[in-house]
């Protein structure tokens, strides 16, 4: 079998090109298909590293006999939710407002005019525990549609209105936002979730929630220096998070990397798929912990992640693949994929491992296998328990965890620290050899606009640190990365930014599909976040035309904040606006931190009015706090102020001391001018005006909290100041 899905670009639509199924692409063919022959449309959405995206097609796209009724009887659609965020959120919505909850794949029936009447996600082939199978429903919705569809066109109407309404939020009578009183309210409720045994928030599954980690360590900087009254249980929560989190099985302890959740609440079983967008998120929140307290492991996960993105996700033209896969073969000869089975270990394997290996080992006046085994959790009948492996795929298996510390295995066994960490990085290496040697998962190699903004911005944070060890060569794929983005992603030609590209070797698709808000919000805050690092002025003045862009095209004029979609877009039923900050941030809470930091760079009270209104649109929602965290961070940067620094001196190592001092911390809501006395450019002219060199040194200006302290010219003065505000805490 060839369907029409050959002719995409799309890994995920191309994995289901060969299906008995009759699939088409989402787009005004298939529309008018339906319309012509009046037909529902069986809506598939999903994702190429999906597993029960991959189960669904197995048990049911792939079986002639249930074929054969969705292509008798419906119009069938699949979509690559990564590639159309805009049909998935759309369609979401509709199964989350009938279900309570959602998730992928996602399997919604829909009229010829796309209003959705009945949806669910995964659906076995056939009747189970009294429960209809797919075919059954597949039989029922034709039977339905055929005898009188009147019903269901009603219905349908009532859903789109009852979004619509959804969307017409309640105006703020008030001009207070009242940011103060659901600080405090949203601190309470993290308290309150937090896990505080393991980390993170609730029990399981567990998923890192970096938003959420992200606006906890604000609140910890806001509760020390505007509160004046630090709370260290907000800072510790999020250190001891990340500490499980970098130990947990969910972290790849062979090669770097995060999968996406952990099944059991102590982060040991993953869920092996490795997203890009976890990847640099994580990324950034251990940078920015490390900076409020530099703990060693922080930055040695994050230059490890670094490592894997480069190795494992990086294309030729310099951006970033989607993700890997959480299914692959257990060995080349065997017929059918299972989840996790490139990461798990027979404890006989390592046993193995370490002999083929005993030469690397041979100087280390200990037992290698025997440290390794007791740090990771090795044990001979596996270390997985049962209700996390519930189909029994890692049956004997070992997910490496760390249930100590180094510290604790360094002093167990009596060996100084730098041997055992030196040992470990041997055995990894190995280890990672011998693991690349089996069957690799899938990995997509499409390249998406707003996950490659938030890699730069991960890759920023990690670039201006002095201590990482990959600090030059990270600069350096941050430059790489702009560059892509600037050439690749952005269509100079229509003035917009593409939503994917492909690998340098494929064409581009003959239509593209163009930008949607997260992939501006996000770019623009990574290009700001580039621009600390680089302190290029065309690398902020991109970031400005941006902007710019987002507003023209996604700013409501009427109510304030942002659309996800163009007000042209096509086949859409309703326009909306994203208010929850889940494994990704929405586009409107970091809008309104990017609105705020451009309108403090060009003075612009049109970007500020922008940020206000935006968290006035969202300030009617009863859970803004809580479910907005990364818009609660941006509200409390507009509520205290930007912070804003100022280097004047010539370009050299007196100047470029002062920079490392300042990028050494965590400073939320930072607006970084360098200007450069003997070269004033046309951006900076305004600050040459304001700011200028004392004693012909190089000078650091630094205005806080709506107060400008007096120039200093000593680097150990910037630092103290700078450390009594945002303290390393004990």
């Amino acid at each position: 079998h060839t369907n029409r899905l050959i002719h995409e670009k799309s890994p995920y639509l191309l994995q289901h090109a060969h299906n008995p199924v009759d699939w088409y692409p989402f787009g005004q063919e298939a529309i008018d298909r339906a319309r012509r022959e009046n037909k529902l449309i069986f809506l598939s959405v999903g994702y190429s590293t999906c597993h029960w995206c991959h189960v669904m097609e197995k048990e049911s796209f792939e079986d002639e006999a249930i074929a054969k009724v969705m292509n008798e009887n419906f119009v069938n659609v699949k979509v690559d939710r990564e590639e159309r965020p805009d049909v998935d959120r759309i369609y979401m919505s509709f199964v989350q407002m009938t279900s309570g909850g959602g998730g992928w794949p996602m399997s919604v029936w829909i009229t010829p005019d796309l209003r959705p009447i009945m949806a669910g996600t995964y659906f076995p082939p056939v009747d189970r525990w009294g429960q209809p199978g797919f075919r059954t429903i597949l039989q029922r919705m034709a039977d339905k549609w055929r005898r009188d569809n009147t019903e269901l066109v009603e219905f349908s109407s009532s859903v789109v209105h009852a979004m619509t309404e959804s969307l017409q939020m309640e105006e703020s009578a008030s001009d207070d936002l009242r940011i103060e009183e659901k600080f405090r309210e949203c601190t309470r409720i993290y308290k309150g979730r937090f896990d505080g045994v393991w980390g993170g928030f609730g029990h399981s599954p567990k998923f890192p929630e970096v938003s959420r980690l992200h606006f906890v360590l604000h609140a910890f900087l806001h509760s020390s220096i505007f509160l004046q009254n630090p709370d260290q249980d907000l800072f510790h929560g999020v250190a001891h998070t990340l500490e499980k989190i970098c130990h947990g099985g969910i972290h790849d302890h062979v090669f770097g990397g995060f999968s996406r959740y952990a099944v059991d609440q102590k982060w040991h079983v993953p869920h092996f798929e490795k997203m890009l967008y976890d990847q640099a998120q994580l990324m950034m929140i251990l940078c920015n912990c490390y900076r409020v307290q530099p703990r060693k492991l922080f930055l040695d996960i994050s230059d490890r992640i670094f490592k894997y993105m480069c190795s494992d996700l990086r294309d030729s033209g310099g951006a970033f693949y989607s993700g890997e896969d959480a299914d692959s073969l257990p060995t080349h000869a065997s017929p059918e994929k299972i989840e996790g089975a490139f990461y798990g270990w027979l404890k006989s394997d390592i046993e193995a491992a370490f002999e083929e290996n005993a030469d690397k080992l041979k100087d280390f006046p200990f037992n290698a296998l025997e440290v390794f085994n007791h740090h990771y959790n090795v044990k001979d009948e596996g270390n997985v328990e049962p209700h996390s492996d519930p189909h029994g795929h890692l049956q004997s298996q070992n997910i490496l965890i760390i249930t100590g510390s180094a510290e604790k295995t360094a002093e167990h066994f009596k060996i100084p620290l730098e041997e055992l960490e030196k040992m470990l990085s041997i055995a990894s290496e190995f280890l990672h050899e011998i693991r690349n040697k089996r069957p690799r998962p899938h990995l997509d190699v499409k390249m998406v606009c707003a996950w490659n903004g938030l890699a730069l911005t991960g890759l920023s944070k990690l670039a201006s640190l002095s201590a990482s060890s990959v600090r030059e060569e990270c600069a350096k794929v941050s430059g790489e990365l702009f560059t892509f983005i600037h050439k690749e992603f952005f269509d100079a030609t229509a003035g917009k930014l593409r939503r994917v590209c492909y690998s340098a070797n494929e064409e581009a698709p003959s239509t593209p599909i163009y930008g949607f808000l997260d992939d501006y919000a996000f770019t623009v805050r990574g290009i700001l976040d580039y621009y600390e690092v680089s302190l290029r002025e065309d690398v902020l003045a991109f970031a400005e035309e941006l902007q710019r862009v987002q507003d023209k095209l996604f700013w409501d004029p009427e109510k304030g904040a942002y659309f996800y979609t163009e007000a042209n877009s096509d086949n859409m039923i309703v326009r909306m606006k994203e208010d929850y900050d889940g494994a990704e941030p929405s586009g409107n809470s970091v809008s309104v931190k990017n609105l705020l930091l451009l309108g403090g760079y060009f003075d612009s009270s049109d970007f500020r009015d922008k940020a206000k209104k935006t968290l006035h649109y969202f300030s009617a929602l009863s859970h803004f706090g809580y479910a907005m965290p990364e818009m609660m961070s941006s509200a409390l940067i507009h509520d205290t102020g930007i912070n804003e620094i100022v280097v004047v001196g010539p370009e050299g190592e007196a100047t470029n001391e002062f920079l490392k001092v300042i990028r050494e911390f965590y400073i939320p809501g930072l607006i970084l001018f360098h200007v450069n006395p003997e070269q004033p450019k046309e951006f900076a002219k305004i600050k040459v005006n304001s700011y200028k060199m004392v004693n012909n040194s190089p000078t650091v200006y630094i205005c806080f909290n709506q107060m400008c302290l007096p120039p200093e010219t000593s680097v150990e003065n910037v630092k103290k100041i700078l450390a009594e505000k945002y303290l390393h805490p004990k």
